[in-house]
């Protein structure tokens, strides 16, 4: 049974100017909150242009973790369609312009559904079969799992490398608290304090490894309030076995007046371990390592790390930060930059920021990285003036 054209129109009319539900998650850190592609999606879907009941939901990851799993999310930030079904997930840098060319196709689809009748092809050219939708549908949503499935490997495989490559440090270190021992230089109470703060790392890293199956490396997070000069300090003793018995120097310039960074303490403290580390490595004997911090702006602070070594080919300098890329030895003794700088610049972006090198031949190189301020910075010291 067939409806006649204008008695379509006329239903079709109507059914144009109902709005129907159009249900949205977004899952964003208040870092990438500030981004302007999102505050310009925000604003869009606050304004709802578009002939949608719109409902929109912001959900902090820190504060849900539960929605990583639950959605099978694996990059941040991510918008998800709830309803109408099926459901859709958005992601990457171009999020808002995803959502406008999809905006027209929910329309469509719901007025087919709301229909609910076969059309003719010579009645209504152009408008496909129901079951051909249905089957669209179901081959999108096929499409969505499989790629969800890749990136979710691909991610459990950069955990796994990530927590083999941290587990070196506290295992060196133990190896060196025991020669040490050995030789006299420090007592057995020194050496039980040593291994005993070793455990615990590699405590720690184990419970990475037994989530890794779970849950998105970058789901493990904990940011909070911090202090960047107390990080550095940990970090300069905890290598300076490496930098003592070589007789490096290392200098530092942070600011007093530095504020708070809203960060994961633990992760932090790898991204300085693992780039002091690599300026020990390719420095001198008797040489030097420049640390220094800057507050250029409201909302980050810059933190720069420096040697006198032999220096990074311009066209190698992206490369080194890439994912299973190890550069070849750079002199006799070194063994190059390998998975320390791919875990850093993970570590960076996840929390908003950047990471970069400058270097010449010869001259040394400076590793530069961007962490988020601590919004409430700013009202501790309301308060303190208040009071």
């Amino acid at each position: 049974m067939f409806i006649s054209i204008d008695s379509f129109s006329t239903l079709q009319a109507k059914l144009l100017n109902e709005k129907k539900e159009l249900k949205l998650i977004l899952v964003a850190a208040r870092n990438h909150l500030s981004r302007g592609d999102l505050r310009s999606l925000v604003d869009y879907l606050e304004s709802n242009p578009c002939e949608f009941e719109i409902s929109l939901q912001i959900s902090d990851p820190t504060e849900q973790p539960e929605l990583l799993e639950l959605h099978r999310l694996v990059a941040i930030p991510a918008l998800i369609k709830i309803s109408p079904s099926p459901k859709q997930i958005f992601a990457g840098s171009n999020i808002f312009k995803q959502l406008k060319t999809w905006l027209p196709r929910w329309k469509q689809e719901g007025l087919r559904k709301n229909l609910g009748i076969n059309l003719q092809a010579s009645q209504i050219d152009s408008i496909r079969t129901q079951k051909e939708i249905l089957l669209e549908d179901e081959l999108l949503v096929l499409r969505q799992e499989n790629e969800t499935l890749t990136k979710r490997i691909e991610s459990q495989e950069r955990l796994l490398r990530m927590v083999a490559h941290e587990l070196r440090t506290p295992l060196t270190a133990a190896t060196l608290a025991i020669q040490s021992q050995k030789l006299g230089q420090i007592n057995l109470k020194k050496l039980q304090e040593v291994i005993k703060r070793r455990l615990e790392e590699i405590e720690l890293l184990s419970q990475d490894l037994l989530e890794v199956g779970t849950t998105r490396w970058e789901a493990l997070f904990n940011p909070q309030k911090i202090e960047l000069g107390t990080i550095t300090a940990e970090a300069i003793l905890e290598l300076e076995k490496f930098w003592r018995l070589r007789k490096i120097v290392i200098d530092t310039d942070i600011p007093s007046d530095l504020p708070s960074v809203f960060a994961d303490q633990r992760r932090m403290r790898q991204v300085f371990l693992n780039l002091i580390e690599n300026a020990l490595k390719f420095s001198e004997d008797a040489g030097s390592i420049k640390i220094t911090m800057i507050h250029k702006t409201n909302q980050w602070v810059e933190i720069t790390i420096c040697d006198k070594g032999p220096g990074i080919p311009k066209n190698e300098q992206k490369r080194i930060f890439l994912d299973k890329v190890r550069l070849p030895q750079t002199s006799e003794g070194t063994s190059g930059f390998g998975i320390g700088l791919s875990v850093c610049r993970r570590i960076v972006e996840v929390h908003g920021g950047r990471i970069w090198v400058v270097s010449e031949i010869n001259e040394g190189s400076c590793f530069h990285f961007t962490v988020p301020v601590w919004q409430g910075q700013n009202k501790d010291q309301e308060d303190l003036t208040k009071g």
